[in-house]
């Protein structure tokens, strides 16, 4: 008897493009109702707390002395409630805590060994997981730092005393509160990538982002120092659109746009490489 040896003719898969990969990130995004409702009650909340403040001011306004309603005009005042700091608070932590879930839900559930069967490149997916994240984050940092702005100005107009969009100071603080947003969910899916434990990662994402910044004093240099490296001080300098005030150790506005960058760049290496060094 012969052998026959028969040649089987191998099938190399293409590999996927980058777009399909943020295609396929999207759907997977969207398709959890958590996705929207999270979004929705996150962007009511901020907005809520914002409100909340200029509803204050509109009530007691003719309450005030004269000198005290001259100087809230003098200074901007009504900025301040374009976005308040606890509204802030409550933009980081759910923003942190999406693009937590982001990267440690598929880790929770067992999905992610599927995922990286399917797609051996694990750089590329996660980096198409932080750009749809990204996007996400930004939207939804612009529809509640925006909507913050029209309805608190709109309510403080009643007392003739809101202010335009086109007011020294308040695009910067529109933009600023908008971005930290998708900043935040970056450094989230950071944290989410080295610990993979749903709870352990927003707990992370709390300390890093919203209690060491609340230790932190601007009193001493090298405190100051750090503080200023962190999202929530930077968004702080620029909100800043009241009177000046000395501080021992004054930044710029620059330097607070520069950790914005830093930390979305930071937190997006991070995340990529974090998934590529480490086994499943």
């Amino acid at each position: 008897m012969t052998t026959l040896d028969v040649r089987v003719a191998s099938v190399v898969e293409p590999r996927a493009r980058f777009r399909d990969l943020v295609g396929s990130e999207w759907l997977k995004l969207w398709s959890l109702r958590s996705t929207g409702w999270s979004l929705l009650l996150g962007a009511l909340a901020v907005v809520a707390f914002n409100f909340g403040t200029a509803w204050d001011h509109y009530r007691y306004w003719l309450q005030y002395d004269e000198a005290s309603r001259a100087g809230f005009v003098a200074n901007g005042m009504a900025l301040w409630d374009a976005f308040t700091y606890n509204a802030a608070l409550v933009l980081i932590l759910a923003s942190a805590a999406m693009g937590a879930v982001a990267v440690v839900g598929e880790y929770g559930s067992g999905l992610i060994r599927t995922t990286f069967t399917a797609v051996p490149d694990r750089g590329s997916l996660m980096a198409a997981k932080v750009l749809v994240v990204t996007v996400v984050q930004t939207l939804f940092g612009a529809v509640a730092s925006g909507a913050s702005f029209w309805s608190t100005q709109a309510m403080l107009s009643a007392r003739d005393i809101g202010l335009p969009i086109t007011h020294p100071g308040a695009l910067r603080i529109v933009v600023a509160s908008a971005l930290l947003a998708p900043v935040c969910a970056v450094a989230g899916m950071a944290v989410g990538a080295l610990l993979r434990k749903s709870a352990v990662s927003i707990v992370g994402a709390f300390v890093l982002l919203l209690l060491l910044p609340a230790v932190l004093t601007e009193r001493r240099h090298l405190s100051a120092v750090l503080a200023h490296a962190t999202p929530l001080h930077a968004w702080q300098r620029l909100g800043d659109a009241g009177p000046a005030v000395q501080e021992p150790f004054p930044w710029s506005t620059g330097g607070a746009w520069l950790v914005f960058a830093l930390w979305a760049l930071g937190g997006a290496v991070v995340t990529v490489l974090a998934v590529r060094r480490r086994d499943q």
